[in-house]
């Protein structure tokens, strides 16, 4: 790899996808799109970038080769424990029974079905109309998550009430499958974000969990923003454990372990809870 055929593949890896790839990661990028070079049989890094230029199916590819998808179920299970012990009840006051949750980086699906695991038992969908959306910019990986088969070896720190709930017998011996009820909540969509966002919102709970790590601040920002007009005034948003607002965003309070809720919403929530 031509430092030149690097240049042209970092730039275009911004200008598509906002993944900023600075010099250290130019071994990771080696490693990843060889495989790509293979399946083409291209001789050369030059070869497969002018094949970047002449034919745009192989954008998609190129974007997929260099996604990260490192997730697992409940992942960060603080966010979870939040879920169920302070944002469940809150919304079970409701009188408008309508929830709507966004996986705005699903990977392979691990994080939504999580969210589906500890949401469905609370608000059952004949008296509630819950739905959470997935999305991830690589096709790949979704089209695993909407299959909804993991080896058993990801389950293993499942507690056995789930696994006797949501878990079927899978199609081969390691594996398993996903009950049909719980993919019924979930609707997978491929989504660039930084392209047209199509969703309206609002959103009670939207999880961007290790996805701003790889933008660039300006990039950060402008999601951050559309987060903030897709939230409801009482949202939350769950980003990842190495990554903060600080700095980012002014629209936004820090309420909890990497959790932030809406400004005008925190000081509502503060407030209320001085009187108590």
């Amino acid at each position: 790899m031509a430092q030149q055929d690097f240049e042209f593949i970092r730039q275009l890896a911004y200008r598509e996808s906002g993944i900023v790839l600075p010099d250290r990661k130019q071994h990771m990028v080696y490693s990843r799109l060889s495989r790509r070079l293979r399946a083409l049989k291209l001789n050369n890094f030059n070869q497969y970038c002018q094949r970047l230029t002449d034919d745009g199916g192989e954008l998609i590819n190129f974007i997929n080769a260099l996604t990260t998808n490192l997730t697992s179920f409940f992942r960060e299970a603080h966010h979870f424990d939040y879920l169920e012990r302070h944002l469940v009840p809150q919304w079970q006051q409701r009188r408008n029974r309508r929830l709507r949750i966004w996986s705005s980086a699903c990977s392979t699906g691990e994080e939504a079905y999580s969210i589906a695991m500890t949401l469905a038992k609370h608000f059952p969908p004949a008296s509630w109309d819950l739905k959470i959306l997935a999305t991830d910019l690589d096709t790949n990986v979704l089209d695993r998550a909407k299959a909804g088969i993991y080896s058993q070896e990801a389950m293993a720190n499942l507690p056995k009430a789930l696994l006797n709930q949501y878990v079927e017998p899978g199609p081969n011996a390691d594996e398993v499958r996903l009950c049909d009820s719980l993919k019924r909540l979930i609707h997978f969509k491929q989504l660039n974000l930084l392209g047209e966002w199509p969703m309206h919102g609002p959103f009670d709970l939207i999880f961007c969990r290790n996805v701003l790590i790889y933008f660039d601040i300006q990039t950060k920002v402008k999601i951050i923003r559309q987060f903030r007009q897709l939230l409801a005034e009482d949202g939350h948003l769950f980003i990842g454990h190495s990554e903060t607002l600080h700095n980012i965003s002014s629209d936004f309070k820090l309420i909890g372990q990497t959790i932030y809720q809406p400004q005008h919403a925190a000081l509502v929530r503060q407030r209320l809870g001085a009187r108590a």
